[in-house]
Order: C-alpha cells, then structure tokens, then sequence
C-alpha cells in the first residue's frame, strides 16, 4: 500500500530528489507525464475533443506535456492557459516551447470548455495555501460545469493536506496521484473531490 504524504513530506521529496540525487525537474515531470498519459488512455474516455487547463506553473508543465504526448497519439487536444504569464516557472516555459512546435491550440479563454468531451485539470499542484479567487475561481467553477474531469497529482484548489478546498475546488471524476497519495485524500470532504484516485510512481499502478 503505498503511504499518504503531507505537502511539507512532498516538497522534501522534490528537493531531495532533484538536488541531492541528480534527476533533473523536467525528467521527473515528463515520467509524471507519460503515467497520466496512460492512465487517462486506459479509462476509455470520450477523447473526440479534450481541453487541458494549465496554470503557470510546474502541475501547469504537467499539463502541457500530457498535451504533446496526447497530440502524438493523435489525440484532439488544446490547451487554455490560466494566471499571470509573469509567474511561468522555468519548466513551463520549456514545455509551451515544445507545445508551439507541435502546434497545439493554445488560448486563454474558457469558451472551448463548452464542447470539451475530457477536461484536464493542471491549475494547481499541491502547494496552494490561499483562497482561489479572481480568473482562477472563475476556471475552476467553467471546469466544474464542464465534461468529465482528471485532475493532475491534486484537484485544484483543493487543500492536499485537510481535503478541505480553499474557497472552491474542481470536482474530479479521477484524479492522478503523483508518487504517492496526498493525506487529505482520505477524508470525506477530499474524496468528494479527487473522484476515484490512481496513484502512479516507479512500483507501478496503485488504485485507493
């Protein structure tokens, strides 16, 4: 059975991991990728038209290279970017640079989510510790009036810690644990978030 981690135990993990052991950010980001790619194909979901939204930062990444290993399937996917622009951590940077040469629709508006037939959730990770508020607010809750949903590593706007969301969260239909599973998952008001969780890491495939 694979153990629930705190926030702080996580961003240990990353540190230790990236730092200590060498394994560069976007390596660990794009075998994070290539899981939720799988697991997502593996549910047989409606793929006719599957919209990722992305924050700017590293789960936002995440989203935006589960859109180019979707694209490669040949998988109909667009992207809708969320927040400020000026925040974009270095490994998102990366990725929408490899998203605009396998020329993926990218927008910010949250139009397309109307048609969408899959929704994936990449706003926020697990290190949210603020109300969602402003556009973020406004996606989650387009999100949450949209099409069957997967949430990467964390539903966002759902504290990781308490499954307590902060102010709103998206309700996912599945959400794709990444490494381990997050405490907060395991309380009532978590699982009325996360949906079905999937736990992906190096031993395999774990469902809770």
């Amino acid at each position: 059975m694979i153990k629930s981690l705190t926030t702080k135990e996580l961003k240990e993990l990353d540190k230790f991991t990236i730092q200590k052991i060498g394994i560069p950010s976007l390596v660990l980001m794009e075998r994070a990728s290539l899981a939720i790619r799988d697991i997502t194909l593996a549910q047989h979901y409606d793929l006719s038209k599957v919209v990722i939204v992305a924050g700017y930062g590293n789960n936002g990444g995440d989203g935006l290279a589960v859109a180019r290993l979707l694209k490669i399937k040949g998988v109909n996917v667009s992207i809708i970017n969320v927040g400020n622009a000026k925040h974009e951590s270095s490994e998102h940077a990366t990725q929408s640079k490899i998203c605009d040469y396998y020329k993926i629709p990218t927008t910010s508006r949250l139009a397309s989510l109307s048609s969408a037939t899959l929704v994936i959730d990449a706003i926020f990770g697990v290190g949210i510790d603020r109300p969602v508020t402003g556009e973020y607010l406004t996606a989650i809750q387009a999100i949450n009036h949209s099409a069957t949903t997967v949430s990467i590593d964390v539903p966002s706007g759902l504290n990781s810690d308490t499954g307590i969301p902060l102010n709103e969260a998206v309700h996912a239909d599945l959400t794709i644990a990444i490494a381990f599973n997050k405490l907060g998952f395991n309380t009532n008001s978590g699982k009325e978030y996360t949906g079905k969780v999937i736990v992906a890491d190096d031993m395999g495939i774990y469902y809770f």
